[in-house]
């Protein structure tokens, strides 16, 4: 039997308990996307997107859904307590796919600013998640996604309206938490009106050790002159599988800023893709990837300059252990028209040792004469004259081994904007150098 076929019996067998579960406007798209998923499948090695992460074998093990949405006997805000100093944030939670509503913080927010339960947005505001909601996410050209809004029913909403900034950094907390071998697919949906302005920290745990798969479509607008920060953590265990598109459309003059960075994980495919559709228009993509043992981290990225007089910057570092394996793909796309485009996409990787892999793939596609575009990739190993000279000068092999790790990702961190985050990330990072736990500072669930 063809992987696909227990999930095509099971949304046959449970679509009305999945609709009944969730709103309209997220179960509008839902037909249209199993039936894309119905002619997709999942994506396998023998396609070029997907060459290095094969999701049919992934998607294979029996995995316990939640589509009758059970309650999760877990109180995050009394197990999770994220304490960076110096940075205070309005903290919410996403339990599985659900997100958490029974308390939420005393944060007030600026007039007009929504944020919750996407589910619960789309019963009270239809008409406002339906100008968003499936818009980027194209469920005819990607099987994970496809299959997400096949089974998503709730997730996270943000919309900032016309010239609103948002002050306190807003941190969603995605907790994998079951029993049980278990599958969650979760959506979030961030619009950003005219002028407006908002940063967004998301991080992934897990509190349980069994075999998790997630699958996570993320949408983002970015409306004419908003500022925009998302930046995401991944931090779970080596039984975890995830999967996660986001889609980003950014109009003119706007500026983002996305910074991925996975600190432990099993197997992840990231795959981002940013449409510049504003004259003006400036994107910063950044990512960073720690993995050893047998971990696996593939980014895919897309950058489409629509129009002319955009600016795009995409920095990617890892650092590959053991026998990890990493992967990324990375494309610019300039089309005709966009003239005076500025984009510089580079790539560096370091195998510590002979049996880690790295597999690199830059792309430049333009139509345009008049741009200014380069990118680059190296991957190779640490400098051993470097570590040799460190030593001449007493620092022992393992600590001079460690510094020249550091500092190879250093410029990954440093491109954060929020100063407190940025030397949390240094700490973290120098503790999973470290080999230790990677510990939020007073964090349950990391203990």
């Amino acid at each position: 039997m063809k992987v696909e076929q227990q999930y095509i019996d099971l949304f046959s067998q449970c679509e009305a308990m999945i609709c009944r579960h969730s709103a309209e406007v997220m179960n509008a798209p839902r037909a249209q996307a199993f039936a894309d998923f119905e002619r997709l499948g999942f994506p396998t090695t023998k396609e070029e997107k997907y060459k290095y992460t094969d999701a049919a074998k992934l998607f294979a093990p029996d995995y316990g859904l939640n589509l009758n949405r059970l309650d999760i006997p877990v109180n995050p805000y009394e197990v999770f307590k994220c304490d960076v100093p110096n940075m205070s944030t309005a903290l919410y939670f996403v339990v599985n796919d659900a997100f958490y509503s029974k308390a939420l913080p005393k944060t007030p927010l600026p007039e007009g600013v929504l944020l919750g339960s996407l589910k619960d947005m789309a019963t009270q505001y239809p008409d406002l998640v339906k100008k968003y909601y499936g818009k980027l996410a194209d469920t005819s050209k990607d099987g994970i996604t496809a299959f997400n809004t096949t089974f998503a029913q709730d997730g996270f909403m943000l919309y900032v309206p016309k010239g609103v900034v948002v002050d306190k950094p807003i941190q969603l907390v995605n907790i994998l938490r079951a029993d049980v071998n278990f599958m969650v697919n979760r959506r979030l949906l961030v619009a950003l009106e005219e002028g407006a302005q908002a940063r967004m920290l998301v991080c992934d745990h897990a509190m349980d050790d069994v075999n998790f798969l997630s699958t996570q479509v993320v949408e983002v607008f970015v409306g004419d002159n908003a500022v925009f920060d998302f930046y995401e953590l991944e931090e779970t265990h080596n039984r975890t599988v995830r999967f996660s598109n986001m889609y980003v459309a950014q109009e003119a003059n706007s500026n983002v800023l996305l910074n991925g960075m996975t600190l432990h994980n099993g197997t992840t495919r990231n795959t981002t893709e940013v449409t510049l559709n504003g004259r003006g228009a400036e994107i910063n993509l950044c990512g960073m990837a720690i993995a050893d043992k047998n971990e696996h981290v593939d980014n895919h990225t897309s950058i489409d300059h629509k129009v002319s007089d955009c600016i795009s910057n995409e920095l990617f570092k890892y650092v590959l252990d053991d026998q990890s394996v990493g992967a990324f793909a990375g494309k610019v796309l300039v089309r005709p028209g966009a003239q005076h485009t500025s984009s510089q996409q580079t790539n560096r990787n370091i195998c510590a040792t002979r049996e880690a892999r790295m597999y690199t793939q830059p792309q430049l596609e333009i139509y345009a004469d008049d741009v200014k575009c380069s990118h680059g990739a190296t991957v190779g190993q640490l400098d051993e004259k470097a570590l040799f000279y460190m030593q001449q000068r007493g620092i022992s092999y393992k600590e001079a081994r460690l510094l020249l790790m550091f500092a190879f990702v250093n410029e990954v961190i440093d491109t954060i904007r929020m100063d407190a985050l940025k030397d949390r990330l240094h700490l973290l990072v120098e503790k999973r150098f470290r080999g230790e736990l990677n510990k939020c500072q007073g964090c349950a669930i990391c203990k």
